[in-house]
């Protein structure tokens, strides 16, 4: 259930009412008590798309998402070797003796 924002015309009160999106719009300001209270306009039943799953990656057929996997098993392998290289070329030169 969306919440929405209300005024007052006749006394400047603002308030947020939470309501479902078929009940009738509230009239009476229960500030001044008269029946002076517009809902406006723009606000209420907006909708937040939390978390993953909204993506068009997020819906791949399986056989890109094999595809996907071998691609990945390659590159790992790969990349295993370079690292091994870089290790090497990468260690600390000998300390001399005093």
């Amino acid at each position: 259930m969306p919440t929405y924002d209300y005024l007052c015309e006749a006394c400047g009160h603002e308030l947020e009412i939470f309501q479902g999106i078929n009940d009738d719009p509230e009239t009476k300001c229960p500030e001044c008590k008269k029946k002076k209270l517009k809902r406006q306009f723009g606000t209420g039943a907006a909708i937040v798309f939390k978390g993953s799953g909204f993506y068009q990656t997020d819906y791949r057929s399986e056989s890109y998402k094999k595809g996907a996997k071998a691609d990945a098993k390659k590159s790992d392998s790969s990349s295993g070797s370079d690292k091994s290289k870089s290790k090497d070329s990468s260690s600390k030169p000998a300390k001399k003796a005093d």
